[in-house]
């Protein structure tokens, strides 16, 4: 399945800080087809560092990054449903962000770029949605921040979408989740090539991203998977360099992952889009994360894996319960797996089952009404 990245283009986006964003650019792919009375759309959701590339391969030959549960016969079927995959708002793949120019000066936002929430980019998708034509969307899904941007849809536009699927996700960040997240950002803000913010027209802060991708991947995997993958191998030695060079395996690994990240995201993305799950909290504004459901009418499938220490399990069955305490259909399951938090990008063979049957349930429910 060959893909092509498309852009739409909207007068103006209200924030949450208060500001309004004029113009603003959604990057965005899709991929089956949508069917004559419009039911069978799907919005997934990307994780932080992801985009609207979610599925078969782009004109470099590049694979989604969801391309093992979007397709023909895989979760997300695409001979039955038509997916829609966007790039947040912030985000640096095509999307406005930090990175994009300002009209207004004709130079970079950096970081003059306003604030913004998983509420601001779930209004940006509502507002492409819209433009396709879809009235209610048979679902939205996604994990790790996709699962956030997915709860938000179920409370925000309760009468747009038929059904959720948050994965490995959380209804607000636990202090833990925003100690990791302020590492990272204070690495990029460390780096003095950062330069405020204000590094378009030089040397991008490479020294301070690639560490905070370090951090971050860090949190992605889990004890077991470390140690299956690396345990305590030396890289292309025998002993000991008694210096800083690299001596582990696990060492080349994450260096490794962080060159490749200052590649293709934008540093100022990464302090905008941290920032935005950071203010995360589904139940802000509410008396309980119950009350957050009152006015959500869609149902629910909620999954999160045994060893995803980043997002454990009790998070999502903090929603679950939250869900149930207002009688609200939902169903649950934690998944085996050993890979961490990147589960839900790996070990797909379960998850997809789940999802296929789960989807498949919830359309026939629409078409019997």
């Amino acid at each position: 399945m060959i893909t092509q990245t498309q852009s739409a283009r909207f007068n103006s986006l209200s924030l949450d800080c208060g500001l309004v964003l004029s113009p603003v650019d959604v990057a965005f792919e899709t991929y089956g087809e949508l069917n004559a009375d419009k039911s069978n759309a799907i919005l997934i959701e990307h994780a932080f560092s992801g985009d609207a590339h979610a599925a078969g391969a782009d004109a470099e030959g590049k694979i989604g990054w969801w391309d093992n549960m979007i397709g023909s016969g895989k979760g997300f079927d695409t001979d039955r449903y038509f997916v829609i995959c966007s790039n947040v708002l912030s985000g640096c793949r095509g999307t406005t962000g930090p990175g994009s120019i300002n009209p207004a000066t004709g130079a970079p936002y950096g970081t003059t770029f306003p604030g913004v929430t998983i509420a601001d980019m779930v209004r940006l998708q509502k507002k492409l949605v819209d433009r396709l034509g879809i009235h209610r969307l048979l679902s939205v899904s996604g994990g790790s921040m996709g699962g956030m941007q997915a709860l938000e849809w179920a409370v925000s536009f309760p009468d747009a979408v038929a059904s959720v699927i948050p994965i490995a996700c959380t209804a607000r960040h636990s202090a833990m989740q925003i100690a990791f997240n302020e590492v990272g950002r204070q690495a990029i803000m460390a780096d003095l090539d950062w330069a405020g913010g204000n590094y378009y027209s030089g040397k991008m802060p490479g020294r301070g991203l690639s560490v905070a991708r370090m951090v971050g991947h860090i949190t992605y995997m889990s004890d077991d998977s470390m140690r299956e993958k690396f345990g305590r191998r030396m890289r292309d030695r025998d002993k000991f360099g008694y210096d800083f060079s690299v001596d582990f395996e696990v060492e080349n690994y994450l260096r490794y992952r962080g060159s490749q990240f200052v590649d293709r995201f934008d540093a100022n993305s990464y302090l905008y889009i941290t920032k935005a799950m950071d203010y995360f909290d589904l139940s802000a504004g509410y008396p309980s994360l119950a009350a957050s459901f009152e006015r959500a009418t869609c149902r629910f499938l909620v999954l999160s894996f045994t060893s995803d220490w980043l997002y454990p399990s009790y998070q999502s069955q903090e929603i679950v319960n939250a869900l149930r305490g207002r009688n609200r259909d939902v169903a649950y399951c934690e998944l085996e797996s050993s890979y961490g938090h990147d589960a839900f990008l790996v070990e797909v063979k379960e998850q997809a089952e789940m999802v296929g049957g789960f989807l498949a349930q919830t359309l026939k429910e629409i078409s019997r009404r």
